[in-house]
C-alpha cells in the first residue's frame, strides 16, 4: 500500500496525517535501493521527533518533485569557535512543512581510512536521534559524515556531543574541505605508501584553513595507495597523493602458470596481454610473462587481474596531481601530473609533503580569482607560470600529449629537456654514492 492510501486516515494519537508522496513513491520502483525507504523508515520507527520531522521533509521533498522547483535557502548557522562545518538549510514553504522548516547538515571529519569501530558508530547514532533527525550519510564526496537535519537551536549541542567522543567538523563553504584517504595500508596488499599518515599530516598542519573560510573557493586533497584510485583523487581533488612505484613490477611465474592453467591461455591474452594500454605485457610459450617496463605506466589493470601473480614492485612512493575537478567555470579536469614520484617513508619526506601542500593552498589563495579551483587558475595562467610559482621543475612526465601543431613554438624544449637529464643524472650519482 503506498503513502497516498493513508492520507485521508485518522492518525495514531499524536501524530499527524502522513503526506502523500506519489512522487517519491516512484523511486523506490527497481531494482536498486532508494533513499526514500530510508527516510520513511526513519518518520514510521524513527523517535516521536524524528517522525514529525520525516513527515513534512517528505512532503515538501515530494512537492518539489511535482512542481520542480527547490524550496532550501541558505543563510548563517555556526558553532563556537567555527567559521565553516555546518550547512544551514531553511525552508522556504514552513508555513506547509513546519516540521522540517529548519534541515541544516553538519559535516564531520570521519577517521583516516573511514575506520570506526561498533561502538563509535552507535554512540554517533544516539547523538544525532537525540539533537537531530537520525539521518547520517557515509560518506559525502569530500569524504565528511554528513549528519543531515537538524535544528538552528540543537546545532551546538550535537556538535559538543560529537567533539566529546572525539570527532572534529569537516569544510565547508570557500576553504580547505574535509580530506579523503582510502582504506590503504591498513587492508590493501596493493598501498604503496601510509595513506592515513599523508592526510592527517597534512590536515593537522592546514586545520585553520578548514574551521576559518578564508579561500577563494575550495580546495580538496584526497590520498589513494594506488592507480586504482578508489577515493577518486584525480578528477576529484585539487591535490591528489597517488601511490605508485618506479621499479619493475614484481612477477611470480609459479603464479603466473596456476593463473593460465586455470583461466586459460586465450582468457589470459584477452583480459591482461591485449588489455595493457602499452602493450608491454606478452606472454610466453611456456606461460610465464615478460613484462617491458619502461613501457609500463602503472595503470594497475594486469595487477587487478591477476593479484597473486602481479605486485607493485618494491621502490615505491607517490605520484602528485594538482587541478582535478568537477564542472564550474571550465568544464571536468583530471588531475595535471606535476611531481612524477616522491618518496614518502621517512619524517623528513613527509614534512616535505605537508610544506608542498602548504605552499600549494597559499599560491591558491594569492592567485585565485573568486569561486575559482586551482586547476581554472593553472588553466587561467598556464602550467608554465604555476611550476615556477610553486618552484617545481620541469619534467617531461608531465606533459599529457606531445604537440601536434607546428604553429606552436618549442624553442625552449631542447634547453629544459638538457636540464631535466642533467637533474637525473646528479640523481643517479648521489644514489651510487649513498649506495
Amino acid at each position: 500500500m503506498k503513502d497516498g492510501d493513508h492520507a485521508g486516515d485518522k492518525p495514531e494519537t499524536g501524530k499527524p496525517a502522513i503526506h502523500p508522496t506519489p512522487h517519491l513513491d516512484q523511486l523506490e520502483d527497481g531494482p536498486w535501493p532508494s533513499f526514500v525507504t530510508g527516510i520513511k523508515k526513519l518518520r514510521d520507527e524513527g523517535s516521536q521527533n524524528n517522525q514529525l520531522v520525516m513527515n513534512d521533509l517528505l512532503g515538501q521533498l515530494d512537492m518539489s518533485y511535482e512542481n520542480r522547483m527547490g524550496y532550501w535557502k541558505g543563510g548563517a548557522v555556526s558553532v563556537f569557535g567555527y567559521g565553516g562545518g555546518v550547512i544551514p538549510r531553511f525552508s522556504e514553504v514552513a508555513d506547509k512543512f513546519p516540521e522540517s522548516k529548519e534541515f541544516h547538515t553538519l559535516r564531520v571529519m570521519p577517521p583516516p581510512g573511514f575506520h570506526y569501530t561498533t561502538d563509535l558508530l552507535r554512540n554517533m547514532a544516539d547523538i544525532w536521534e537525540e539533537h537531530g533527525s537520525g539521518l547520517i550519510a557515509f560518506h559525502g564526496q569530500s569524504g565528511d559524515i554528513m549528519f543531515q537535519g537538524c535544528t538552528t537551536e540543537n546545532t551546538q549541542k550535537a556538535f559538543d556531543a560529537l567533539n566529546k567522543i572525539g570527532f572534529d567538523l569537516g569544510g565547508a563553504g570557500p576553504a580547505l574541505r574535509t580530506s579523503m584517504s582510502c582504506v590503504g595500508a591498513a587492508r590493501c596488499e596493493q598501498s604503496c605508501f601510509d595513506e592515513q599518515r599523508a592526510l592527517r599530516g597534512v590536515i593537522n598542519n592546514l586545520l585553520d584553513e578548514m574551521h576559518r573560510p578564508a579561500l577563494p573557493y575550495k580546495f580538496k586533497f584526497k590520498f589513494s595507495g594506488c592507480a586504482n584510485d578508489c577515493v577518486n583523487a584525480i578528477h576529484r581533488s585539487d591535490m591528489a597523493v597517488i601511490g605508485t612505484w618506479r621499479d619493475d613490477i614484481k612477477i611470480n611465474q609459479e603464479k603466473v602458470k596456476e593463473h593460465v592453467a586455470e583461466k586459460g591461455r586465450k582468457y589470459t591474452i584477452d583480459t591482461v596481454v591485449s588489455m595493457c594500454p602499452t602493450r608491454a605485457i606478452s606472454l610466453n610459450d611456456d606461460d610465464t610473462i615478460e613484462i617491458d617496463n619502461k613501457s609500463c605506466v602503472r595503470c594497475m589493470h594486469c595487477i587487478n587481474v591477476m593479484t597473486k601473480a602481479l605486485s607493485p614492485g618494491d621502490d615505491k612512493g607517490v605520484s602528485i596531481l594538482v587541478g582535478g575537478k568537477r564542472s564550474l567555470k571550465v568544464g571536468d579536469l583530471m588531475g595535471i601530473m606535476v611531481i612524477p614520484f616522491m618518496k614518502l617513508e621517512t619524517d623528513e619526506d613527509f614534512e616535505t609533503l605537508e610544506t608542498l601542500a602548504e605552499d600549494m593552498v597559499e599560491f591558491f589563495a594569492d592567485n585565485a580569482l573568486e569561486h575559482e579551483r586551482i586547476g581554472e587558475t593553472i588553466d587561467r595562467i598556464g602550467l608554465p607560470a604555476f611550476l615556477e610559482a610553486m618552484e617545481i621543475d620541469v619534467d617531461p612526465n608531465m606533459v599529457a600529449h606531445p604537440t601536434t601543431s607546428s604553429y606552436v613554438r618549442t624553442d625552449d624544449f631542447d634547453e629544459e629537456a638538457a636540464k631535466w637529464f642533467e637533474r637525473k643524472a646528479q640523481e643517479a650519482g648521489l644514489q651510487i654514492s649513498a649506495e
